[in-house]
């Protein structure tokens, strides 16, 4: 039986396994689904208990657990280990689903619930490949699964385990299929990824809310301040008004332009799925040069005074912010976070009291352009999509990446099935029927090369 018979025989029995662990709220974001999350790890382990696997564990961490299993019987072969991850965002506002996010439903070819996409439905297609590879007696590589249950928090618990257990992770190259396709029937190896670094700050102008009436126009008002700041935080032409913020950041190669030009891309569709509409950045930069290969600042929220329904008449006393940076090749996250809150600071006005909190951060990633791990990925997904695939760049981060490489030394590959429409992180999050098939059969092609 070829490999797409043998997958289509399973599909049923793939996607009850798939809708059960589906049905589970891994909500790792939420202390109160702390039980769900548990539970998601024992029903996964016991799964690769079926695949076929060994050494299947949980692994504990300080916070959820890491789900480990593998498969070292192939003599010879490569170690290749798959990373993924069990944990989901939280399915809120929940009135906006057509279907509740935790009851996996099929519509129009598509899987609807929370993490069907992101990332249980990517993460157990290598499962069903090695559990029919196994049973075949033909998988002709070392599997090593690494099944985290942090990432939607930033896998803050995982590169310490990651750096406790290198003989347990041994292996040649690390797989993750958590990145998109850039468009629907095209396949797509991710080159690479963009690193991040994280600001909170608040500025205080008063001891407390102030009656507008009594003290309005005669007193600093915190949000107006908070308004001001961030205002300058960019220039008119859309860069980045930050001193440093750009040091080390090189220009994209001739090669690397003409790679991004010769891609199918439309401002109008990307806009479509923004739901946006105008397209603002950098001036004289292409979209996929924007989100791909410069560094960016972004307000991610902002908050001050009286929230409530109705009217409170006060001048606020305090204003809050969160900023994110995504970051590209030679940009240090640490320098990045100190130079944006060193312009912070000189953009608040001496009376206010200003507090700068910085968070973590990762680098950005570049795979190895001659690996031979590409040159399978490519051969596999040809055969399964009938298309070269698309060699692209994600504008998000995936932190472990940069710890497979800091820890382990190990190149990653990133061959994702899902589409760039299919609502991550938000409500009706669904994943294509047709990917979900014929990325097994990519993964199938891949193993066995």
């Amino acid at each position: 039986m070829d490999p797409a018979a043998d997958l289509a025989q399973r599909r049923e029995a793939q996607l009850d396994e798939l809708f059960a662990l589906l049905s589970i709220p891994s909500v790792s974001t939420d202390p109160q689904h702390a039980p769900d999350v548990r539970r998601a790890a024992t029903h996964l382990s016991d799964f690769m208990r079926k695949v076929g696997l060994e050494h299947v564990a949980l692994h504990e961490t300080e916070g959820h657990p890491v789900v480990y299993g593998d498969w070292l019987h192939a003599p010879g072969g490569p170690t290749v280990l798959v990373y993924g991850h069990y944990d989901v965002q939280p399915a809120d506002p929940l009135a906006l689903w057509q279907s509740p996010p935790f009851e996996p439903t099929v519509r129009d070819g598509r899987i609807y619930a929370r993490g069907a996409t992101d990332d249980k439905g990517q993460m157990m297609m290598h499962l069903f490949v090695a559990q029919a590879l196994i049973a075949r007696g033909e998988l002709r590589v070392n599997l090593r699964f690494l099944i985290e249950g942090e990432e939607e928090i930033g896998s803050v618990h995982l590169a310490s385990f990651v750096a406790s257990h290198k003989s347990l992770l041994a292996a040649d190259y690390v797989i993750v299929s958590d990145s998109p396709m850039l468009r629907a029937g095209v396949p797509a190896i991710c080159l690479g990824l963009r690193g991040l670094t994280a600001l909170e700050f608040s500025l205080r102008t008063a001891g407390h809310d102030l009656h507008s009436g009594n003290f309005g126009g005669a007193v600093p008002n915190a949000a107006h301040e908070l308004a001001r700041i961030i205002s300058g935080l960019h220039a008119p032409d859309g860069s980045v008004a930050v001193a440093g913020f750009y040091d080390g950041v090189k220009e994209l190669s001739p090669d690397e332009r003409s790679a991004f030009d010769r891609l199918d891309f439309s401002d109008a569709e990307f806009l479509a799925q923004a739901g946006a509409l105008a397209l603002v950045g950098e001036s004289g930069r292409t979209t996929l040069e924007r989100v791909w290969s410069r560094p960016t600042l972004e307000v991610n929220g902002m908050w001050s005074g009286f929230l409530g329904e109705g009217r409170k008449t006060v001048v606020p006393a305090v204003a809050e912010a969160k900023i994110t940076c995504r970051l590209v090749p030679n940009q240090d996250p640490a320098a990045v976070a100190e130079a944006v809150a060193a312009h912070l600071r000189r953009s608040a006005p001496p009376w206010a009291e200003l507090d700068v909190r910085i968070g973590a951060g990762d680098p950005a990633f570049l795979a190895p352009p001659h690996h031979p791990a590409l040159a399978a990925a490519r051969a596999a997904l040809r055969e399964a999509y009938g298309k070269d695939p698309d060699e692209i760049r994600m504008g998000g981060s995936i932190p472990v990446v940069t710890t497979f490489r800091s820890e382990l030394g190990l190149p990653t590959l990133l061959m994702g099935f899902g589409l760039p429409d299919e609502n991550l992180h938000a409500p009706n999050e669904h994943f294509s029927l047709d990917n979900f098939a014929r990325g097994m059969l990519a993964l199938w092609h891949f193993y066995q090369a």
